[in-house]
């Protein structure tokens, strides 16, 4: 049986195709599906495009932004009220994949790609679903990351989360051994919002440094409270491979990655992310 394309109209007629045909996969901007079908990955089934507006939609101007599954890296990089996301999406690829790259299909890109859903989880998201019963509804984007190995996550119809708090509050580096567009050895993504000073509510998340990008929950806890100063970094820094799972691929070994995360991320919250 060859890959078919289908295309539907709205966006629960695409959740109940994908709830009912196991072989049925949604096709954003193909970035990651036709690389699998030129490369024979993907050599049946259907490839299901729904067109419904909304996947395009973006709501950038307030305190709560919402960006439609569909928004490709490109419309992010043009958005000022999104600038804050611009490292992380000029880290997509080059121009031409960016401009049909998109944010729902980064959520399941593989290890060691997935460097914007690693902005999305230290800016501590939710995705919309839409699974082909009933209604949408609401998961935080880590719940949807640690289910999407299992399938049946659904379909994404868009992302949401609180502007961070200020200019200098989220913070992105991709380490990479070709610059502007190689793959990523690691990513990591920081929201430090301060109070008095002192951090309130911190959100650190690694992409390439397990299966999926992950909270790094120890170094959260250590930046917790406390103000950003040399101790606190070093201290972040003697945590940050707690709970990492980082494999060794083509790009770079276990042993490499564990070496330089902790150098990487004590720059980050240095401010030295150039």
């Amino acid at each position: 049986m060859p890959v078919n394309v289908r295309i539907v109209q709205g966006l629960q007629e695409a959740a109940s195709i994908l709830a009912s045909d196991r072989g049925a996969q949604l096709l954003g901007g193909g970035t990651l599906l036709v690389r699998d079908i030129n490369e024979g990955v993907m050599t049946e089934g259907t490839l299901l495009r729904a067109v419904d507006p909304a996947l395009l939609a973006m709501n950038t101007g307030g305190a709560r932004v919402e960006l439609g599954a569909g928004v490709t890296m490109a419309m992010v990089l043009a958005g000022r009220d999104l600038s804050y996301l611009h490292a992380a999406a000029r880290g997509i690829g080059g121009p031409a994949v960016r401009t049909t790259a998109t944010i729902g299909g980064n959520l399941f890109a593989a290890t060691p790609y997935g460097d914007f859903t690693t902005a999305l989880l230290a800016l501590d998201a939710v995705v919309t679903l839409h699974a082909g019963f009933g209604g949408a509804r609401v998961m935080p984007l880590e719940e949807m990351l640690a289910n999407r190995a299992r399938g049946g996550v659904g379909l994404v119809a868009s992302v949401g989360f609180s502007r961070p708090a200020g200019a200098d509050a989220f913070r992105f580096v991709k380490v990479a051994r070709v610059r502007p567009k190689g793959v990523s050895v690691l990513s990591i993504a920081a929201h430090l919002p301060q109070n008095a000073g002192r951090i309130s509510g911190a959100r650190v998340a690694y992409g390439a440094m397990g299966p999926t990008p992950l909270r790094a929950k120890a170094v959260e806890r250590v930046l917790e409270g406390r103000s950003l100063d040399a101790a606190t970094i070093a201290a972040a820094k003697t945590a940050a491979l707690e709970g990492t799972q980082p494999a060794t691929d083509a790009i770079a070994s276990e042993w490499y990655r564990r070496e330089v995360l902790p150098v990487h991320l004590g720059r980050l919250l240095a401010g030295e992310t150039s």
